[in-house]
């Protein structure tokens, strides 16, 4: 028996009959830093769950990640037995194209539909198929397959993003991938992720397995730097605690980008237990200025994420637009609310009602959610699809450019505003007079000397006065704090401001499309990427210079 696991076809981020080009494939580009020209991170990520489910099963599995209808259709030829594709809401017509030429192609195979876009109502009428997945898919594939259901879960050591660039610059892509669980207690009325899976899934349960996975990741990739996919991962308090002990007894320290409410962070009580435990990205979901949600109730959010970048800590915040009581002059106040927060990235989510949450259901009550909007425009990034009283489609989608516009206008460039934390991060562990927070120096010391490569650059492109500022700022500290920049390093800032050139060019002549290559990997056979562009000398280079300072893990999921 041979099982055949993919994502959606490409290309992504295009008009074409089956998507639109503000869905793009890259999670900061797309929803963070969208609006901050060259400045905004350009990061791919891989469809991690496909790589998990294919760790747990026994049944030769292969996976095709971002394959090219073309080259989809020529996979069939390999005769599975069971073929899944995994999609979003967004994608329904692409994975309605796959199971069409599957039937055709590979008559034999059942087909197996997953992800998010299964909640879409009555898609069992839409989309052929033989199996439907709803909710968590190792154990409903090892019982689909006749396979041990209770055997423990196998972690894949796998990264957390590929094909990343800062700036043009090439960005090394050394950072790992940690799913310790799925769902989340709190479920939220918009949270698709929550409701998808019914209550939180434990994949990793305590801090002993989460430790043994980061140092099988040290020993056979070098990687302790990670990304943590978890709802809510400080929510198991004592597993939290558990590793943190293990890293401190054993003397191996990693570091971690995880999200996490308001609730959980206030539950930790010392926030320095954090920088001890190597938490250096943090993505908090403020969603209104309101006190709308109860992970959110007694918050003091300024004074939290002071705190939290006071440790060097860097803060994704996340706010909803579009709510029930936004009007014209109502949505500023959320708007002015957390940009005066002066988190180091900000996301603008419009509310949207995706199906299987309790805002699709209560909405689909009220007759607010509009009928006649394709799927492949129910994305996020563009125009709401529900009637609201006082903003039209065309209206949404103007305002959501308007208020990432606004961010980058009033705090500057996200890149600035996370060097300027490292830089306070390195100053609090450095002079601290516990031994554990001061070891931690160290990590901020490698991610500042590669940060200041960027600099030069940074002065070229600068687009407003904040932006400026900050830059005033950070040169001003490094010096302070490690002198001026050796001929090495004015070396590598003069390459990094080729590649910014060269980037800004590229955008302005080409556009700005990023277009993932198709990852394959074979049950018998070692993952590559396929068809892999080749690097530049200069590329390369730069790669491996950063390679020996060190990053961290700033891209987390695309969901």
């Amino acid at each position: 028996m041979k099982l055949l696991l993919t994502s959606v076809f490409g290309p992504y981020g295009v008009d074409d009959e089956y998507g639109e080009k503000e869905n793009k494939m890259e999670l900061f580009h797309n929803q963070v830093t969208r609006e901050q020209g060259i400045f905004s991170y350009r990061f791919n990520h891989g469809s991690q769950g496909l790589y998990f489910l294919k760790e747990n099963i026994d049944t030769p599995t292969t996976v095709l990640d971002f394959p090219t209808f073309k080259r989809f259709k020529q996979e069939l030829r390999n005769g599975y037995d069971y073929i899944g594709i995994s999609f979003i809401i967004p994608n329904f017509k692409k994975a309605k194209a796959m199971a069409r030429a599957i039937r055709k192609l590979s008559p034999t195979s059942k087909i197996i539909l997953g992800g998010h876009g299964v909640n879409i109502p009555n898609i069992e009428g839409m989309i052929d198929h033989d199996v439907i997945c709803k909710g968590e898919g190792v154990y409903f594939l090892r019982k689909l397959l006749g396979e041990n259901v209770d055997k423990p879960i196998r972690h894949p050591l796998e990264y957390s993003s590929f094909n990343r660039q800062v700036m043009g610059a090439p960005w090394p892509s050394d950072s790992g991938i940690l799913i310790t669980g799925l769902g989340c207690v709190n479920k939220c009325r918009f949270c698709a992720t929550s409701h998808f899976f019914g209550n939180y899934i434990p994949y990793l349960k305590t801090g002993q397995e989460i430790f043994d996975v980061c140092c099988r990741y040290e020993d056979e990739k070098g990687i302790t730097d990670f990304g943590v996919l978890d709802e809510n991962f400080l929510k198991m308090k004592d597993r939290a605690l558990e590793l943190l002990e293990l890293m401190e007894k054993n003397d191996r320290y990693f570091t971690f980008a995880i999200f996490s409410s308001a609730e959980t962070l206030k539950g930790i009580g010392d926030l320095d237990i954090l920088v001890r435990m190597g938490i250096t990205f943090v993505w908090i979901g403020v969603e209104s200025k309101k006190e709308v949600y109860a992970k959110n109730k007694n918050t003091d959010f300024q004074t939290l994420f002071m705190q939290l970048r006071k440790r060097g800590i860097s803060v994704l915040a996340s706010l909803i637009l579009f709510n029930e009581d936004h009007d014209k002059n109502t949505i500023w106040e959320d708007v002015d609310f957390v940009t005066a927060l002066n988190p180091d990235y900000l996301q603008f989510s419009p509310l949207g009602p995706i199906p299987g949450t309790k805002l699709y259901n209560d909405y689909e009550k009220q007759g607010k959610v509009i009928k006649d909007i394709p799927y492949e425009s129910q994305h996020g990034q563009g125009k709401i699809w529900f009637h609201h009283d006082h903003f039209s489609r065309d209206e949404s989608e103007a305002f959501l450019r308007t208020a990432f516009k606004t961010d980058y206008k009033r705090n500057g460039a996200s890149m600035l505003r996370a060097i300027k934390t490292s830089l306070g991060g390195y100053l609090y562990c450095s002079d601290h007079a516990d031994e554990r927070i001061r070891r931690r120096s160290k990590n901020f010391q490698k991610r500042l000397k590669m940060m200041r490569y960027f600099l030069g650059a940074s002065t070229i492109f600068a687009e407003n006065r904040r932006s400026e500022t900050l830059l005033k700022e950070i040169k001003k500290s490094y010096r302070s704090q490690f002198g001026r920049m050796n001929l090495s390093a004015r070396f590598m800032s003069l390459l990094v401001v080729f590649f910014s050139i060269k980037e800004y060019l590229r955008c302005r002549i080409v556009g700005d499309l990023r277009v993932p290559k198709t990852s394959y990997r074979p049950f018998n056979k070692v993952y590559g990427h396929e068809e892999q562009p080749a690097k530049s000398s200069y590329a390369v280079g730069l790669n491996r210079k950063f390679r020996t300072v060190g990053t961290n893990s700033l891209g987390i999921s695309e969901g």
